[in-house]
């Protein structure tokens, strides 16, 4: 079966992507050379008229009023269904918005690609300067965009810290926008760009309050209940707590929890070692590398898809927000 995470559809620089598929450039890419190198560099259109439907019965047609299709004009594949205000934002689009918003050779292109026919494509930029939790635990600031073309989603963009030591990815939200900054495909798109770039100018403030939040969590030490206790509330609902050696699955995964805690990559730095930081770095590293994502071996794009937007997002999501609790650390 065809890889979903198409290897001509994709680029990085820099360290390998997990999954190993990709041209390499050896160089830092512009926004152009992003966009050529992982082929994004196609147009999407849609139909002028709307969608007919026909009944398989007696084979009669009939319009799909307010309903009309996506497509590829290199390859015309049909990308999706979307209503009668969806308006395309193209892939350069994207890529002239990320160079808008945080400024031209601010950031560098570490790798960009599409999904699936070209529906959904994403690009992840690594922006200048790191944090260190602790004394020596270094997270790099990235900074993911993504888009699609088949009505499913707006396009948005998500702060994305990666702790390097590991290359766990932690999934946290902003303040003011919790499911990240999101433009629809609707109405004046230039003008919900510009506010986009004003809402962006809080990066600098989210990260400098990741990075106070994270000093925080390292500063929390855990004894065993208490790490036990915070994996139990991320696992277990309060029905399943009441008898938890039945739920063995929940257990087995609380036990993989409590080895990462203890020996995760990272976990043993002196500074950060058996504290709150470790213990949601155990679910971070679990969520990206350890998890079982289903048909994955013959579909790669399906663990990043659970990474960056699914089930090991929202997995982790909520192992930073029991976090917060734990140190005592209102959400804003």
């Amino acid at each position: 079966m065809a890889h979903n995470l198409n290897e001509n559809r994709m680029f990085y620089y820099g360290s390998k992507p997990w999954h190993g598929l990709g041209v390499e450039l050896d160089h830092p890419a512009t926004a152009r050379e992003a966009i050529e190198a992982a082929r994004l560099d196609y147009v999407v259109k849609k139909t002028q008229r709307e969608l007919i439907g026909r009944d398989d019965d007696n084979g009669k047609q009939f319009p799909v009023f307010d309903h009309f299709a996506t497509y590829r004009t290199d390859t015309y594949q049909s990308l999706g269904c979307v209503g009668q205000s969806y308006k395309v934002i193209q892939n350069t689009e994207c890529f002239d918005f990320f160079d808008s918003v945080i400024g031209e050779g601010k950031a560098v292109y570490h790798t960009a690609g599409a999904l699936g026919k070209g529906e959904r494509i994403w690009v992840l930029a690594k922006l200048p300067n790191t944090m260190i939790i602790g004394k020596e635990d270094e997270v790099e600031k990235y900074l993911l965009l993504t888009n699609s073309h088949d009505g499913k989603s707006s396009l948005l963009m998500y702060f994305t810290p990666v702790r390097v030591v590991c290359q766990n990815t932690l999934n946290v939200s902003m303040k003011n926008a919790k499911e990240g900054i999101r433009i629809r495909h609707s109405g004046n798109i230039k003008v919900k760009v510009e506010e986009a770039q004003r809402v962006l100018g809080i990066a600098t403030m989210f990260y400098s309050d990741f990075e106070k939040i994270s000093n925080k969590f390292a500063e929390t030490k855990l004894g065993k209940d208490q790490v036990e206790t915070y994996f139990t509330d991320l696992l277990f609902n309060e029905e399943q707590k009441k008898n938890p050696e039945e739920h063995t699955r929940l257990v087995n995964q609380r036990n993989e929890l409590l080895g990462l805690f203890e020996h995760g990559a990272g976990n043993e730095i002196k500074d950060v070692r058996h504290s709150l930081w470790t213990a949601y770095n155990a679910v971070t590293e679990y969520a990206d590398h350890k998890k079982v994502v289903k048909r994955e071996q013959s579909d790669p794009s399906l663990r990043l898809n659970s990474i960056w937007f699914g089930s090991a997002a929202l997995f982790k999501k909520k192992a930073y927000s029991l976090a917060l609790d734990l140190a005592g650390i209102g959400r804003g």
